[in-house]
């Protein structure tokens, strides 16, 4: 399987796509990471990595129709990474609605974790490899704060403001509750 990758602007900045190659996926591109600007952990572009506009068609539409607020939930196909774990919190992400948001408690218990487990969804939350359309920028604090993002709190900040769903409260004051 090839690796490919295209630079799509959008509100957010330059966004990195990156994919690969698979006959079973829309465009024939499994996503495998989108890339905010900044990003802590973000992927970089490999020397034998191809870069293919065309492969990405499908992606930017629908990023294209989210950003210009026409669009509440992707439908694309994505590579499968992951531990089991990080899958099970990922797929909550996944059913987290447009405009609504969840504290990290309320993703623990959805993926049947004690309130011990917010810190490993937290981790799990933070290794996310699909920013924007794996919605991990709808869950906040349990007191209503903005708490870490990958790709900054100002753009967590601006996807929620986007989908009308941006907290009173947003600082953090403590870790993730």
């Amino acid at each position: 399987m090839a690796t490919v990758y295209e630079v799509a602007g959008s509100p957010l900045g330059e966004l990195l796509l990156v994919g690969e190659e698979s006959a079973g996926a829309p465009g024939g591109t499994a996503l495998a990471s989108l890339s905010l600007p900044g990003q802590k952990g973000a992927a970089v572009v490999q020397g034998d990595w191809r870069r293919r506009p065309e492969a990405f068609r499908e992606v930017r539409r629908q990023l294209d129709a989210y950003f210009a607020g026409e669009l509440t939930r992707f439908d694309l196909a994505f590579t499968g990474t992951g531990t089991d774990f990080q899958r099970r919190v990922w797929r909550a992400l996944e059913e987290l609605p447009y405009g609504r948001t969840a504290s990290y408690g309320q993703i623990a218990a959805a993926v049947g974790t004690a309130s011990a487990g917010v810190r490993a969804v937290g981790t799990a939350i933070g290794r996310n490899p699909l920013l924007v359309v794996r919605p991990c920028h709808r869950v906040i604090g349990a007191d209503g704060a903005l708490r870490g993002y990958a790709g900054g709190l100002e753009s967590k900040a601006r996807l929620l403001r986007l989908e009308g769903s941006l907290p009173s409260l947003t600082s953090p004051a403590s870790p993730p509750s």
